[in-house]
């Protein structure tokens, strides 16, 4: 399953961005967030996040 990203929780760093290996985190008004179809579920957006923003849908 995908991860999502809570919006509310975000800060906006890109840190997320940064570490997902397939490029599938995107920036949209300050925020971000992951495309579903291209989420590879490896976590890696999950345990670079500071503020837990990233979690299995």
């Amino acid at each position: 399953m995908a991860y999502k990203i809570d919006k509310e929780k975000c800060i906006g760093c890109g840190a997320c961005a940064e570490a997902c290996p397939v490029g599938a985190i995107s920036e949209n008004d300050g925020k971000y967030e992951i495309d579903a179809d291209t989420c590879l579920s490896c976590g890696a957006c999950e345990s670079t996040c500071p503020v837990g923003a990233p979690a299995e849908a």
